[in-house]
């Protein structure tokens, strides 16, 4: 029985080893990481889209236009300057608040319809 094993053992087929050590840019790198890139470029142009149409907002500001803070503060423009915003919070005891133009989260669009049928 011995004698068997011993002769199994020297006659075990021999394998080639893989020449190169494999590589990082085989198997499944590569297209994981052109998912990443992909995704990361989808997210990257929400944003940018996003950031340039709230910078819109902001430059396209104007007297008279009823806008709410990032705190929560509905208010009349009273005045634009460079880098701050004058609203006008209370009508009844003329209250005014200066902010910082990125302050302001939206400008409030009123229906006009609205506004026609409280003055017919």
């Amino acid at each position: 029985m011995i004698a068997l094993l011993i002769v199994l053992a020297q006659t075990a087929p021999t394998t080639t080893a893989p020449t190169g050590g494999g590589s990082i840019f085989q198997g499944p790198f590569i297209p994981i990481a052109l998912g990443l890139v992909v995704f990361w470029f989808i997210i990257s142009r929400g944003r940018n889209k996003e950031r340039q149409k709230y910078e819109d907002m902001l430059s396209a500001l104007k007297r008279n236009d009823r806008v709410q803070t990032i705190g929560g503060v509905l208010g009349t423009v009273v005045d634009v300057r460079d880098d701050e915003v004058v609203l006008k919070v209370d009508e009844t005891n003329n209250v005014k608040m200066r902010f910082q133009r990125a302050a302001i989260k939206e400008i409030l669009h009123e229906s006009a319809a609205v506004g026609e049928e409280v003055k017919s």
